[in-house]
């Protein structure tokens, strides 16, 4: 009937490993009455959870009438725990807000049995254990004997082999706990049914067999059973839990708790409204859009970024349109100031074929080209005591553009205006940018070691600063397996003052002239991509690229490499040897299109590169010209640009609540998860209950949404009348309403998969313990 050979469990917390069960061996008869005793943990419970398959032991093998275990699955388990075995919990375990009758025929809806059926055997087992006339009332209207006596009926409706009971009288007083085993020991008549206690004089009373446990043994059995023969052709049923259950056991739960899935529809409906009055909108304002190309766009660069891409904050708002008050000032002053920034991403990946293939572009329809490397190129300052690190995450450092013909004034004075100073002769000057209103964050003037807390600085106080670039066998040294900087963390003036240094100055300040509009490069400094080149020349050959190529770790602070190698934030070899200048490949690559035309080469050359590429491996470049045209128009600025802010914010506000919600339910239903776990659902029966009651969500806030919507159009068609004289643009077609309803459905099951996922996740044995 059922054999543990030889069966071992422990836990492992940190460095402590706890024995629970060592060795332990029992064979069980069909039929018979076992109480196993013991101190509190000799194993006792442990023991129960492995037999019911909640728990599953490290070796050893656990023998289900004949048939080994060693090789069950998840799904074996939970077909086990269904069919063969079932518990009766000192907790009773009952799902609240489910009925009695619900409650016993749980069990047999999981194994598929079918309405009729269930209902029949579920009457008749509450009638076995005298409870005929509390049917329909709910487990809280029961007293904790009655309330067990249900938790044997839900054990005897699906006729299971083994009946384990885990301290089933612990909670009951005197009398009602010699009910409850006198009720046990009559199914003890044709069943087997082990039973954990501490009550030595229950099982003395009671049992037919008593096994005592200590420190994970058995240390005596009263009736040992010798060794029965294998049978490999036994099969178990598997489990199944149809959508249609599930939504039914998610729809009672909603059902007690009225007014917070009512809140919960409405706030999510905000979304779709807001979807929805943009469909309604959309195609009567695309028809107003013209698109226009002015040339004060055209010093917008294509750009291609590896990785994540660059910063957005000064191509926000009206910016695009009308110029802010303040801007190019007459003042030979730098002004400080905060700027937030908003970061898009996109994973690119740079190969040697990829700058082979840019390279081959037809020089005729570029202006300027400039390459950004992600290269720490050990650039020092100094206030003539101290010398540190300019800090590169806090101030914008990128090569400016040069012509093909390498020159880079001729192509810079067309784009920017010289406020100090000259344009760089050599590959170590260097030029300032400040943007429209002369200011430079305070972060990058602190980084550049310019006066960050004064309001204003001087030109003529900026140029000529000096900067000294170190090379990476003198800026690193090494110390056993790692690298770290040579010289006093605190004050690197010795290394600033190395004679072997590379001397870097500002040569001039630069913004981008008037008429441009929004300068391409950012406010920051601007180096010629001849001095990176050399850089990188020098860095190839440095001792530490050369430890860095060999180790598995990062050498700067002994970090082992991530091994999630498509994950763009993990730390990498070949990341920590390009920010060293091991790598020639650049991080980011504008192009400046001679004129409209040179552009509209230039995309079609690059969608050139992307065809028969998968998704992954595709370069994705942006083209803010085309992005700030297509924005443009009065109608979409006024209006639409609105809505879809609007749409967007709150259905990310929807996504978050609806997380938060099916969490709290998660929180709540941990109980309910370990029953339906201990009654032999599967995992994915449990992210099902979940789903559907996202889904019941989703569906009453589409609805309402749908509602809700087609009601606003009236009063924003009277406006849109007023303001445009158009009429009628707002109509809200019913393949939209269909649509709505999906996308409703889709961000509830969306916003509700992770906590779903992490139900079904749950340890059975610890959810049962949740109060």
């Amino acid at each position: 009937m059922l054999q543990l050979k030889n069966i071992k469990k422990s836990y492992t917390t940190g460095e402590f490993t706890q024995v629970a069960l060592d060795g332990i061996n029992i064979n069980f008869r069909e039929s018979e009455f076992v109480a196993i005793l013991g101190q509190s943990g000799s194993g006792k419970t442990t023991c129960l959870n492995v037999i019911g398959g909640l728990d599953q032991y490290d070796s050893g093998d656990l023998i289900i009438n004949g048939k080994s275990t060693k090789d069950f699955e998840d799904s074996d388990w939970d077909a086990y725990r269904n069919n063969s075995v079932v518990f009766i919990f000192q907790s009773y375990n009952l799902i609240s807000h489910l009925s009695l009758v619900d409650n016993v025929e749980m069990g047999m809806t999981l194994s598929g049995v079918s309405s009729a059926e269930k209902h029949s055997k579920a009457i008749n087992a509450l009638e076995r254990v005298g409870l005929e006339q509390h049917i329909h009332k709910k487990p809280s209207q029961l007293s904790g004997g009655q309330m067990q006596r249900v938790a044997i009926a839900r054990a005897l409706a699906n006729d299971p082999d083994i009946i384990l009971a885990d301290e089933p009288t612990g909670a009951l007083d005197s009398q009602t706990s010699e009910q409850i085993m006198e009720l046990i020991k009559e199914i003890a008549a044709e069943k087997l049914v082990i039973m954990v206690t501490h009550n030595p004089e229950l099982a003395e009373v009671y049992a037919d067999r008593v096994i005592h446990f200590k420190d994970g043994r058995v240390v005596e059995d009263s009736m040992p059973l010798a060794n029965q023969r294998v049978n490999e052709n036994y099969e178990i049923k598997k489990t199944s839990m149809s959508f249609a259950t599930a939504l039914k056991l998610s729809g009672k739960n909603i059902a007690t708790k009225k007014w917070r899935t009512a809140l919960t529809a409405v706030a999510s409906s905000i979304g779709i409204v807001g979807i929805a009055l943009i469909l309604s909108l959309s195609n009567g304002f695309d028809k107003k859009i013209s698109s226009y190309e002015s040339g004060s766009l055209l010093n917008f660069p294509l750009t291609v970024t590896q990785g994540i891409s660059t910063s957005m904050s000064n191509m926000t708002g009206t910016d695009f349109f009308k110029e802010a008050e303040g801007a190019y000032p007459e003042e030979s002053k730098v002004f400080s100031h905060d700027a937030a920034k908003e970061v898009v991403v996109h994973n690119n990946i740079f190969t040697d074929e990829f700058m082979n293939y840019i390279k081959k572009l037809d020089s005729k329809v570029l202006d300027g080209i400039s390459y950004s490397r992600n290269v720490n190129m050990n650039i020092l300052k100094s206030d003539g005591k101290t010398a540190s690190a300019v800090n590169t995450g806090s101030v914008n450092i990128t090569s400016f553009p040069t012509k093909i013909d390498g020159d880079s004034e001729s192509y810079l004075s067309n784009y920017y205006e010289l406020l100090a100073g000259d344009y760089p002769k050599s590959e170590n000057e260097l030029l300032l940018v400040v943007d429209k209103f002369n200011q430079l964050d305070v972060s990058a003037m602190e980084a550049l070691g310019l006066d960050y807390k004064a309001k204003e600085i001087n030109f003529e106080d900026i140029i000529g600063k000096e900067y000294k670039l170190i090379l990476n066998d003198n800026y690193y040294k090494q110390k056993g397996e790692t690298f770290s900087i040579n010289s006093d963390s605190a004050n690197l003036i010795d290394l600033y003052n190395e004679k072997d240094t590379i001397n870097l100055k500002i040569s001039g300040i630069i913004r981008a002239n008037e008429d441009v509009g929004s300068a391409a490069l950012p406010a920051g400094l601007a180096y010629s991509d001849t001095l990176a080149e050399f850089f990188i020349d020098n860095a190839k050959d440095s001792n530490i690229v050369k430890a860095q190529e060999k180790a598995d770790y990062n050498v700067l602070t002994g970090e082992v490499f991530s091994e999630v190698s498509d994950n763009p934030y993990a730390v990498t070899r070949e990341k920590v040897l390009m920010s060293l200048g091991a790598s020639v490949l650049p991080n980011t690559i504008s192009l400046y299109p001679s004129d409209f035309t040179g552009k509209d080469i230039i995309t079609k050359y690059l969608d050139g590169w992307n065809k028969n590429l998968n998704d992954d491996e595709k370069i994705i470049y942006t083209d803010m010209s085309s992005l700030i045209t297509g924005l443009s128009g009065g109608i979409m600025d006024g209006i639409t640009l609105v809505l879809i802010a609007f749409a967007a914010i709150s259905l990310v506000v929807s996504l978050i609540m609806i997380g938060i919600i099916t969490y709290i339910s998660v929180m709540e239903r941990t109980k309910e998860i370990g029953v339906l776990r201990a009654l032999g659902a599967r995992k994915k029966d449990v992210t099902r209950v979940f789903n559907a009651e996202t889904v019941i969500i989703g569906t009453c806030s589409g609805l309402l949404g749908i509602l809700l919507a087609f009601i606003l159009t009236i009063p924003i068609n009277i406006v849109l009348e007023h303001l445009t004289g158009l009429t009628g643009v707002a109509e809200l077609n019913p393949l939209h309403a269909v649509l709505l309803l999906t996308i409703s459905l889709s961000l509830t099951v969306l916003g509700g998969f992770i906590p779903a996922k992490m139900a079904s996740k749950m340890n059975p044995v610890e959810a049962l313990r949740a109060d």
